[in-house]
């Protein structure tokens, strides 16, 4: 499991650790700011972790209904909560 502080602090210093799961690499490079990076790495696989994190890239880009799409292939619907819990909680779940 990885510390989500130690995360946090490896995105602040722009050092990607080595040995990421790709769901939370894909989270590690659209908090340093490259969305395009993080879509690209998701986008065409088709598991329900790949979909869920697609489904929160298109939400934080302000696409709803392609993110509600993506929700749905990854069994979830769009949360009430900030991105930036969202994410948290991503972290949180896919690097278990």
């Amino acid at each position: 499991m990885i510390d989500v502080n130690d995360f946090k602090q490896s995105i602040n210093d722009a050092r990607l650790p080595a040995g990421l799961p790709l769901h939370v690499m894909a989270l590690w490079y659209d908090a340093s700011g490259d969305w395009k990076t993080a879509h690209d790495l998701i986008d065409q696989l088709t598991d329900q972790r790949s979909a869920h994190i697609h489904a929160y890239l298109h939400r934080k880009e302000g696409d709803n209904w392609n993110a509600d799409y993506w929700y749905k292939r990854a069994g979830k619907t769009r949360p009430k909560v900030s991105l930036a819990e969202e994410w948290d909680m991503l972290v949180q779940e896919y690097s278990r």
